[in-house]
């Protein structure tokens, strides 16, 4: 039985963003007003602190015509602390039909797309449990997949059904009733799909038998042996061909390459994904070998751009080059979406923020890869012409950061992508150490793969590896819309250039080094926001002087500076 309850006030109060130790809340943000829906959907409340998930158990059929699902999940947790009533998640516009616990029903209310269940006796910390969610509906369709969350329902060329789902920013409970929040991952996951026959469901993990449910649907069954950020968990149905390989790492393993694509599309897809092996043997030099092992490497044809849907990665760059045949350099062959998302199995998928506020962790660092990965093949020259390249889209509207516990995906842009990337960079010269900065990349990685990350646990890595305190830097690259300014003068003194430099930020305290000079003559000075540095440069004059502002990503201006 469903009891309608009326929710204690407190929750319809909660309509601000709570911090938690090490969060940041960017002061761009301080006039922008939050309901309880966000809230309700970002913020780690008690109803949802007091439980660990540890196993999902899916099972959901898709009636294609109607765009329709019917099915329940089998939710497994451990109590955390105390607790009566927890928090799942589910769109509101999906029908739950009971939930119950070992056979018994339990009472539920809702708000928005929280699903708040009662439990006629308290579940005491230390205890495990389970609950079981009816539900069925339409779920939303997205009208630009990725970027837009929902389902994708099109015809493949030969006019059949062709179907995928994504949901980042949304959140998974879009489409199946869970804990739809960043910071708890299940341990592992089953899925179990039922089709038409005739057609395949692709999901995450390694598949575990096809049943047959009844003369014309089929039950295609899943397992996911790893943790898994829900938002990555997927499906995907259409008429698939499958085709395999192995890419053997450094150590000598061997890792499972499993590709699913349309099956007329099939001899194209062999050619177009060899450069697979190349791109995780890169990723392994800097980062270790790929983090899904057991799971293996997929790549799944899909009908919208990409996604990193861990070890089945959506792909649907249509076999092209760059980005849908663009936006890297001319001289250059390959596959963003191979390389970005695979990018993401380590900075997303291994590695986890547990807000959305910090998907720079995610976007940022694995859009760095991509300039990484260019220079595992083709050179550090090539790198900074991608890097150069990534540039022209930084557009400094707003901080890095969001703001936290409201499930913030509201971005007016992509500097969270090729910005963040930016700032990676210019730490990286700004260090000046490449054998450093890469010892310190895999350390931060290595810390807390296959677990989550923070902003601070990547300050508190390259402080401690660096031995020295580059929390200004962070704040005023994450905090802030704008990099900082160099303002400089230029004095000549005979073959002799005097530069003065004094750093404008936001942040009191900001230092960095910086070369300046000239290409094959750069020097590194270290002004601060208090005092001008100068610097005497040789044989170099005022129209020759410049700032390396291809390593560097900041501001520059010609000012007369007070000794």
């Amino acid at each position: 039985m469903i009891m309608k309850r009326t929710l204690p006030a407190l929750l319809l109060c909660l309509c601000l963003p709570l911090l938690c130790p090490g969060q940041f809340f960017p002061a761009f943000y301080k006039n922008y007003s939050f309901d309880s829906a966000d809230s309700l959907r970002g913020a780690l409340r008690p109803e949802r602190t007091c439980y660990d998930v540890t196993f999902y158990d899916l099972h959901i059929a898709v009636d294609i015509d109607k765009k329709f699902l019917n099915g329940y999940v089998d939710i497994f947790f451990d109590a955390v602390e105390d607790f009566e009533v927890l928090q799942i998640d589910l769109h509101h516009n999906l029908e739950i039909d009971q939930i119950t616990c070992y056979d018994k029903l339990l009472t539920f209310h809702r708000l928005h797309d929280a699903v708040f269940v009662r439990f006629p006796e308290p579940f005491l910390k230390g205890t495990s449990g389970s609950i079981r969610v009816h539900y069925h509906g339409y779920p939303k369709e997205s009208a630009n997949a990725p970027w837009e969350g929902g389902f994708v329902w099109k015809k493949d060329a030969k006019g059949r059904p062709w179907v995928g789902v994504a949901c980042q920013g949304d959140g998974a409970s879009l489409w199946w009733p869970n804990k739809d929040h960043l910071s708890d991952e299940p341990d592992s996951m089953a899925i179990h799909v039922i089709v038409p026959r005739k057609l395949s469901v692709i999901c995450n993990g390694n598949p575990r038998g096809v049943e047959l449910v009844s003369r014309d649907l089929v039950r295609f069954n899943w397992f996911i042996s790893y943790p898994i950020n829900n938002y990555n968990v997927t499906l995907n149905i259409g008429h698939y061909r499958h085709f395999g390989d192995v890419y053997v790492a450094q150590d000598g393993d061997s890792l499972d390459l499993d590709f699913y694509v349309l099956d007329y599309n099939l001899d194209k897809a062999k050619k177009h994904f060899q450069q697979v092996k190349g791109v995780l043997a890169c990723f392994e030099k800097y980062l270790g070998k790929y983090p899904f092992w057991k799971d293996g490497y997929a790549l799944v044809e899909t009908p919208y751009l990409g996604m990193e849907h861990q070890s089945a990665i959506a792909y649907g760059n249509r076999y092209m080059r760059g980005y849908l045949g663009s936006m890297i350099p001319p001289d250059m062959d390959w596959d963003y979406i191979i390389v970005h998302e695979t990018g993401h199995e380590y900075f997303g998928n291994a590695l986890s923020c547990t807000d959305l506020a910090e998907m720079w962790l995610h976007e940022s660092f694995t859009t760095y890869l991509e300039a990484l990965y260019v220079e595992c093949r083709y050179g550090y020259e090539d790198a900074l012409r991608y890097l150069l390249n990534q540039r022209d889209f930084i557009t400094n509207r707003e901080p890095i950061l969001g703001p936290p516990q409201v499930n913030w995906h509201n971005w007016n842009g992509t500097d969270h992508y090729f910005k963040g990337a930016w700032i990676l960079h210019t730490l990286r010269h700004a260090i000046g150490d490449d054998e450093l900065w890469f010892r310190i990349l895999r350390t931060f990685y290595e810390r807390h793969s296959i677990g989550f990350a923070t902003t601070q646990d990547f300050i508190n890595t390259v402080n401690e590896m660096t031995g020295r305190d580059w929390t200004a830097f962070f704040r005023q690259y994450l905090e802030f819309p704008t990099p900082p300014r160099l303002l400089y003068h230029l004095e000549e003194e005979g073959s002799r250039l005097r530069v003065a430099c004094l750093w404008e930020a936001e942040v009191p305290g900001f230092e960095m080094p910086v070369k300046i000079g000239r290409p094959g003559q750069w020097v590194t000075v270290q002004p601060n926001t208090e005092q001008p540095v100068e610097v005497l440069l040789e044989g170099v004059s005022k129209q020759e002087f410049e700032v390396a502002t291809d390593l560097f990503l900041i501001r520059k201006k010609a000012a007369r500076l007070l000794r």
